[in-house]
């Protein structure tokens, strides 16, 4: 590590603000494809942790659903730092680990299948109308925990990844491709984090 990204990491220490708690992060297949791209991520999460936080989703958009049991095979094999829940484009289980990963599994279709859920109790008559709130929908969800920032890099525009659970995260957009991702581009985010004041669509 170089003395600037030791100097970024202790402002992030010495900060009173808070680190984020559920850190999430927007790449692509095609990002997986490139040299380095697992020892980078694992580096994200050994990071990721350090600086404090609990949670880390990572959503993979992938151009062919085909791709995602062999992207989910290399999530396996990944040396990451605490336990990883993969979940692919199908898939309705939730996910319970300190690392999450979606794999082509977009928020519409999650979302979607949440409000089907409900329907279908509702009209069952195992749930009444009036008692459908967004508790129903968040105990439907394949990844219910709402991140408190979302890292996308690539491009300055959204994806379609937890639509919900994202309403009121903090976005950091970064033109970087996840090759060339590093230690300080990920301070960077955390400071650029703890600078801004949240205010949960207040």
């Amino acid at each position: 590590m170089g003395l600037y990204d030791r100097y970024l990491a202790y402002r992030i220490r010495r900060d009173e603000a808070a680190p984020p708690a559920h850190v999430a992060l927007v790449i692509t297949e095609r990002d997986l494809l490139e040299q380095g791209a697992y020892e980078t991520l694992s580096r994200f999460f050994e990071l990721t942790f350090e600086v404090g936080a609990d949670r880390i989703t990572v959503y993979v958009s992938v151009l062919d659903e085909a791709a995602a049991p062999t992207l989910a095979r290399q999530f396996d094999d990944l040396d990451a730092p605490r336990p990883v829940a993969v979940r692919g484009p199908d898939d309705d289980e939730r996910a319970d680990a300190p690392i999450q990963v979606s794999i082509g599994l977009g928020g519409k279709h999650e979302f979607t299948a949440a409000v089907q859920g409900v329907a279908k109790e509702v009209s069952r008559g195992e749930l009444e109308p009036d008692a459908v709130d967004e508790s129903e929908i968040d105990r439907r969800l394949v990844f219910p925990s709402e991140p408190d920032l979302v890292i996308k890099t690539g491009a300055e525009r959204l994806s379609d990844f937890m639509i919900w659970q994202s309403v009121y995260s903090e976005l950091y957009f970064t033109d970087l491709n996840w090759r060339d991702f590093r230690d300080r581009d990920f301070y960077r985010a955390i400071r650029e984090y703890q600078n801004r004041q949240r205010r949960f669509g207040r």
